[in-house]
């Protein structure tokens, strides 16, 4: 029997605060998709691995940051990386009145529905991993496994997020323990084609 072709879905953001919960900024410098071989049984071949994320525009340490390891992650093969955009939504303080405007991340579980669903169609996979807590994407898991019944998904949690209703809208799930992240570390220094290097920010070590 051939392998079953599995694509991985990565929630950048919550994957990201799931790490920062944990207090693991170790492991801030991920690469995405051997984390996500890591999670494959025997019979199961990553075909690709989709990243989800957003560009951080309010803090230009975070955003350099953030560029290194997009730059870093997009140097391995097969894998490809959708963005959504943050939008800033006004706040006022209940106590004092004051006004001020709060960022928010929009568009990534609205994009990962959209591959999840596109890529079933095509039978582009026999099961896919999505590495998310986020139960907005209750609805697409359901959907995938009621069209396409010989279809799995896989809700694989972030460290410190669980969601209840995407656990049993999916039927598995699997949280990702410290020993993935400790062995998917990228090295120090990433060397891109053009011979550029990228390093690992001093603030995630």
């Amino acid at each position: 029997m051939p392998p079953k072709r599995v694509i991985a879905y990565i929630d950048g953001f919550n994957l990201y605060f799931g790490l920062k919960t944990a207090g693991w900024r170790r492991y801030y410098w991920l690469d995405v998709h051997g984390m996500a071989k890591s999670l494959l049984l025997k019979d199961q071949e990553l075909v690709c691995t989709k990243y989800f994320t957003s560009r951080v525009t309010n803090n230009a340490q975070k955003q350099k940051r953030q560029n290194d390891f997009l730059e870093a992650i997009q140097t391995v093969t097969d894998i490809q990386v959708f963005y959504g955009k943050y939008q800033q939504n006004p706040r006022t303080c209940r106590n004092c009145g004051f006004k001020d405007f709060v960022s928010n991340e929009k568009m990534t579980d609205v994009n990962i529905a959209v591959e999840l669903l596109a890529d079933a169609c095509s039978d582009s996979f026999d099961v896919a991993l999505l590495v998310s807590a986020d139960s907005d994407l209750v609805g697409p898991v359901q959907k995938v496994r009621t069209m396409f019944s010989s279809k799995k998904v896989v809700a694989c949690f972030p460290p410190k997020r669980y969601s209840n209703d995407l656990k049993n809208a999916a039927g598995i799930s699997i949280p990702i323990g410290r020993s993935i992240f400790a062995k998917n570390q990228f090295p120090e220094i990433v060397r891109k084609k053009d011979g550029f290097k990228l390093k690992r920010p001093d603030k995630w070590k």
